[in-house]
């Protein structure tokens, strides 16, 4: 095993700042990892989200089709070894790579592009930290299964669905731009570019497609299949197809500025800020954005707290690569001392959730709900890692 130093076990925490919020929040996603992870481990399946915190009373199997989130949990328990070198997290995590070994394996559990999601904060984690080399090979077989859901003749990654199935065979979704990493990384371990070039490729058609000229974002886009030309926006998260749906915000600017990390194009580069600019823009002075900023008037501005999150992790990406101007730096600082108030925490050990107030659907595209997410949990922990330990990431 490769060793890692552990911030806390190193005594680099001043005893007193513990009871600072920033600490105190990160304890508490130590503290919930604790028996999240484990309750996963016992029986792999999870709720992506949940009104009232319990991830585990309404639960999605493991293999469900449409499972993408179960690796936030993961991801926070990784975080938490890592801090903490307590071996507990680890023995979780590794009873479940059986299950992550058929998922990435198995053809018929392929069913949406959310591979980088997973296995970035699974099987590449684990592999960097351990160096087990079963690791690297399940985490190749994920990016080889995302890398078949890349057309080329239009130049993006498809989003859901089984190959050749349905209807949603020509769309992609700015989401994906998170899991271009998982490509990126597989090409530099395998040696082989067609991972990195189907990532540029679909990175350069998001930028070409998704982001308007006032630098608000498409959730979706369609393409024409047999001469890849674009179809035009299309909407299943936003308020509608031309409003401007925060979190997609967030999964923009830092998919940017993790593909500029990853390529050096500084077309990337400069997305990313636009869209952060237009980002700060759109908060008119709110800690937490609306889950949508093209509402129609008079509607309530229902607040979603993991798009603040996600944006804060995205904030920390450009200020690692040099390029964060001060309005940047405050908002992170804003929305991470908001995120970490007791009026989005719950400290509360029986409730799995940690964030409340993140947004989802009500009844489909364009509703929004607040409830407690385990991608709100997960992206809220690693800002806070990044911010206290300076812990690097998994992307």
């Amino acid at each position: 095993m490769k060793n890692f130093a552990s911030p806390a076990a190193a005594g680099k925490t001043d005893p007193a700042a513990r009871l600072e919020p920033l600490p105190r929040a990160f304890d508490l996603c130590v503290s919930k990892t604790r028996g999240n992870i484990k309750r996963l481990a016992d029986e792999p399946k999870s709720a992506p989200w949940a009104l009232d915190g319990n991830y585990f009373a309404h639960p999605e199997a493991f293999h469900a089709l449409g499972n993408w989130t179960s690796s936030f949990l993961t991801g926070m328990a990784l975080l938490a070894w890592r801090a903490t070198g307590d071996e507990f997290f680890l023995r979780q995590l590794l009873r479940l790579a059986p299950a992550y070994r058929d998922k990435a394996c198995i053809a018929e559990f392929h069913s949406h592009h959310d591979m980088g999601f997973l296995f970035s904060l699974y099987s590449v984690a684990l592999y960097k930290l351990t160096g087990d080399p079963q690791h690297r090979e399940v985490g190749l077989a994920a990016a080889e299964a995302l890398y078949q859901r890349f057309n080329a003749k239009g130049g993006f990654i498809r989003a859901w669905g089984k190959l050749g199935t349905d209807e949603q065979e020509n769309m992609a979704i700015v989401d994906c731009m998170m899991n271009l990493p998982l490509l990126y990384w597989a090409s530099i371990e395998s040696g082989n570019p067609k991972f990195r070039e189907a990532a540029i490729k679909h990175a350069d058609t998001t930028l070409k497609y998704f982001i308007r000229p006032d630098d608000s974002v498409f959730h979706a886009y369609r393409f024409d299949l047999k001469t890849g030309l674009p179809l035009g926006g299309d909407n299943y998260c936003g308020r509608s197809v031309d409003s401007h749906w925060a979190r997609g915000t967030g999964w923009a600017i830092y998919g940017f500025a993790l593909s500029h990390r990853y390529t050096g194009d500084q077309n990337y580069l400069e997305a990313s800020l636009r869209l952060a600019r237009k980002f700060n823009q759109e908060l008119h002075g709110d800690a937490i954005p609306a889950w949508d900023f093209k509402l129609p008037a008079g509607e309530k501005p229902l607040r979603d707290t993991s798009a603040a999150a996600v944006v804060a992790c995205g904030y920390q990406e450009l200020e690692k690569l040099g390029v964060a101007d001060a309005l940047i730096t405050t908002t992170k600082s804003s929305l991470l001392r908001h995120l970490c108030a007791d009026r989005y925490l719950n400290f509360d050990p029986s409730c799995p959730g940690v964030l409340r107030d993140g947004q989802v659907g009500l009844n489909g595209p364009g509703s929004a709900q607040n409830a407690y997410m385990t991608w709100g949990d997960y992206y809220l922990m690693e800002a806070l890692d990044r911010e206290l330990h300076q812990g690097e990431t998994w992307w």
